[in-house]
């Protein structure tokens, strides 16, 4: 008869004993098992048997058969198009269980489990008086709770609480109620009783049994019978075998000693396995020709098609491990999980959700490819890492997570901590990946730029760009946690050759560090700091940015996600959006929820957004980002960043739709990169392949164009003060917004302490707030007079060269050839000096008169 016949039969008669056992009072079934189940307890320990009923009383009516922990499934979308599907990357689990419903669990399951744990499970009401009986007389002859005569109904009670005890937030907590849930007790046994039959009220019996099934151990980390299923035959719990179903059955009693993980199991599994296979023939639930068949099939290595469980990042999509382990380390921050933290970890633990991820799969696969094939995982010259990583602009979707190490989370023990692998996320925050970041260099500059403009300077603006000490007390910083005031010198070094002065477009370009000083020297430095925050950017370590003036070139760590995020914002017209990872959730029913909605604000103006796109896109199409060009025509904003020494390299670039950084440095140490075979390349390479991809995909329009308004800015039209003494000079450049400084005398035909030179030259659209240096004329240079174009007599030319202020001059002679005209007697014929030339007074000059004779 098979379970659903016994079923059939039992819901119109339970049985005569059965029957009893639902007539008697709860106090009066107390009783029966007190009497026959722990008398010979209750003469050792002395406990009074009204003791024990009252433990009894004292218990709920029922157990809820709460919702099991499930396993978590992750998903990526295939390409940009939802329409292309989505490819499981990962499974992760607190518990290895996949809840079924009672369709898709096979026959041969249910009656297998009747056979071997409870043959009149649809007779009895949660607890057997004929098993009782039978294991009382067992207890009466051994003298203790040998027995406890433990219904199908009873050990599902057992099972709830060991799986409550699993959620215990401590191990020691967890091993004591597993171990207070499995002690052979007589408050246990009666505890077990009465909650069966509690059970047994409010659930029906095919409830029951699929609960059961669902829950129970089958060795390891493994629970539940679709997952033993899978885990031990490659089969879902719909399509086993008879034999399979029973040696899956035989593991739920001993399952450390049964379970199929190991041979050394083998025989006791088969073993426990019989004695299913003859008891569902003698229930009839198999014929003799059946159970000949499957008895005679041995539990063996062929017989087991062992799966080990795929549970965690170190068992998903080979390209997606990192991005796997950033989702489980954002389990906190996905809302629709819960209220808190706690409420949303509790149910992420639970599980059962299918998460359809940000992730875009066939370019996470490729980028990883690309990074994978450019950076090695391990180096004997250098501790190498590098990362690439992308993010959607206007959403803050992540699309790619890909790194040059392979993750590994399992301990040393357990095979981890492998050469070229790693737990750490370079590319996140060290609360979500244990990373804290890496100086940035140029690319920071980016961030004085935006303030530059958010306070309405101008890219035409020039400032100074030479290489010089700079007064550290000249910087600004009103950070209440800053460094400031500061002291002492600077004098910061570029990685090329510029010129001394140079628009602020062009310092962008050519990434000028000394330019940029200048600007940091005109702003204030907590205000380049609030620039950056307003795009997102934070340290990795969770630290305040440092403001100190060093930072405008990039000495903050940060992790590539957070710059990738900055420069979207500035590439979507000044839209800032959090990050997020998960697009929406399938609950365990089927139910559709909500993923992390993106939580945006603008950050920038749009004028704002597109003047700082302009030098930005110019970086890419003509600066020092060219090399990363992916050549399909579509716009892209970028800017390169190398630190001193370059240890560490990075570009990071945006379309209007998808922002990618990319780094490649040292994860620890200071080997410059430069000085790795074509390692001021390796950034270029990957950010080339991988962005082109995403082009190829999402496309991309034009940035926006700036306004006049952020072209010119505040600059000033710089006058031409040459000529003007210092206090002249002084009070007209202050007044127009300038500093002044005199750098020193100079020898010069401007009259003396009068301006004979300028830093800047007149007619530059200069920035507010510059200093402007001038050399004051010494006022003893002059300018050599012509005396040899017209004839001119001695006399007449030392007159010149005196009244032009020379006077070291002196005469030679030279005597007229007869053919020579007279009247050149006594006239200058030669100078040593060219005419309009400039020298100092005391130059040594010669002038030549042609005489009769010398």
């Amino acid at each position: 008869m098979s379970a659903q016949n016994q079923k059939a039969s039992g819901s119109t008669a339970s049985g005569v004993i059965g029957a009893i056992g639902g007539m008697l009072g709860l106090s009066a079934l107390a009783g029966v098992l007190v009497t026959v189940m722990v008398t010979p307890a209750l003469a050792v320990t002395g406990i009074a048997a009204s003791n024990t009923i009252g433990i009894f009383e004292g218990l709920p009516e029922y157990l809820k058969i709460n919702e099991q922990s499930q396993r978590n499934v992750l998903y990526a979308q295939n390409t940009a198009n939802p329409e292309d599907g989505y490819t499981a990357i990962a499974t992760v689990y607190a518990e290895n269980r996949e809840e079924v419903a009672w369709e898709d669990v096979s026959q041969y399951i249910k009656d297998a489990t009747l056979a071997g744990e409870d043959r009149r499970f649809y007779e009895h009401n949660g607890v057997d008086i004929q098993s009782i009986v039978r294991a009382g007389i067992g207890n009466l002859t051994s003298g203790g709770i040998e027995s406890g005569a433990s219904t199908l109904t009873m050990q599902l009670v057992k099972n709830i609480f060991i799986t409550e005890a699993l959620k215990a937030e401590t191990v020691e907590e967890r091993d004591a109620l597993i171990a207070q849930a499995q002690e052979q007790s007589l408050e246990r046994k009666l505890k077990e009783a009465k909650l069966a039959i509690g059970l047994e009220k409010e659930y029906t019996k095919d409830e029951i049994l699929l609960a059961y099934l669902n829950i129970a151990g089958f060795g390891g980390n493994t629970y539940g019978i679709q997952a033993a299923a899978q885990q031990y035959f490659g089969v879902p719990a719909s399509d086993v075998t008879i034999a399979q179903a029973a040696s899956l059955i035989a593991i739920v009693q001993q399952p450390g000693a049964r379970s199929l993980n190991s041979p050394d199991n083998f025989e006791a599994n088969q073993g426990r396995r019989d004695v299913i296979l003859d008891s569902m023939l003698a229930e009839g639930f198999i014929t003799a020709a059946e159970h000949a068949e499957a008895i005679a099939i041995p539990v063996d290595e062929e017989f087991v098609t062992l799966t080990p469980p795929q549970s965690g990042c170190y068992a998903a999509n080979r390209y997606a491990k990192f991005f796997c382990d950033f989702v489980l380390k954002s389990v906190g921050d996905f809302e629709t999980l819960g209220n808190s933290v706690d409420e949303r970890e509790a149910a992420w633990k639970l599980g059962g959700y299918d998460v359809y991820t940000t992730l875009n799969l066939s370019l996470q696969t490729a980028t990883q490819a690309r990074v994978w094939e450019i950076v090695p995982t391990t180096d004997p010259r250098l501790e190498i890492g590098s990362v690439a990583t992308s993010i959607e602009t206007n959403t803050g979707r992540v699309i790619t997570m890909a790194q040059n190490k392979v993750f590994d989370d399992r301990s040393v023990e357990s095979g981890g901590g492998t050469p070229g692998t790693t737990a750490v996320n370079y590319a996140t925050d060290r609360d979500y990946g244990g990373s804290s970041g890496f100086q940035v260099g140029s690319t920071y500059k980016v961030f004085a730029l935006v303030q530059w403009l958010n306070e309405g300077r101008g890219l035409n603006e020039v400032v100074d760009a030479t290489i010089r000490d700079r007064n550290l007390a000249a910087f600004v910083d009103t950070c209440e946690d800053g460094g400031g005031p500061y002291g002492g010198n600077w004098n910061p070094k570029n990685d090329a050759g510029a010129a001394p002065a140079m628009s602020v477009f062009n310092a962008t370009v050519q990434s000028v560090n000394t330019a940029f000083a200048s600007v940091a020297e005109q702003l204030d430095q907590c205000a380049i700091r609030g620039a950056a925050e307003s795009l997102g950017v934070h340290r990795a370590d969770g630290g305040t940015l440092q403001t100190n003036p060093s930072a405008v070139l990039g000495t903050n760590e940060i992790a590539p996600l957070t710059m990738a995020n900055a420069f979207a914002t500035i590439a979507s017209g000044g839209i800032y959006c959090k990050p997020i990872v998960v697009d929406r959730f399938v609950d365990r029913d089927g139910n559709e929820l909500d993923g992390q909605e993106s939580e945006c604000n603008r950050a920038l103006t749009t004028e704002v957004a597109a003047a700082a796109a302009a030098p930005m896109q110019a970086v890419y199409n003509v600066g020092t980002a060219t090399a990363s060009r992916t050549g399909d025509g579509i716009p892209v904003i970028a800017k390169t960043g190398t630190t001193d020494s370059s240890n560490q390299t990075w570009v990071v670039g945006s379309t209007s739709r998808i922002s990618t950084a990319v780094w490649v440095g040292n994860v620890v140490g200071k080997v410059p990169i430069r000085s790795y075979p074509n390692g001021g390349q390796l950034r270029h390479q990957i950010f080339r392949v991988a962005q082109g991809a995403i082009n190829a995909q999402y496309g991309g329009s034009a940035f926006g164009t700036p306004p006049a308004r952020l072209l010119t800015g505040s600059g000033v039209t710089l006058p031409d003060i040459t000529g003007q003494t210092a206090e002249q000079a002084k009070a007209l450049l202050e007044g127009l917004g300038f500093k002044f400084e005199v750098a020193g005398n100079i020898d010069s035909d401007i009259p003396e302490n009068r301006v004979a030179s300028m830093s800047f030259p007149p007619g530059t659209l200069l920035a507010r707030g510059s200093t402007v240096s001038v050399t004051i004329s010494n006022g003893n240079v002059g300018t050599v007079p012509d005396v040899v174009s017209s004839p001119t007599s001695t006399a007449d030319a030392l007159a010149a060269f005196s009244a032009a202020g020379f006077t070291n001059v002196s005469v030679d002679c030279r005597e007229l050839d007869p053919g020579d005209d007279p009247l050149l007697n006594g006239i200058i014929v030669e100078q040593s000096r060219p005419p309009g030339s400039k020298f100092l007074f005391s130059t040594g000059m010669t002038l030549t008169e042609a005489r009769n004779s010398c």
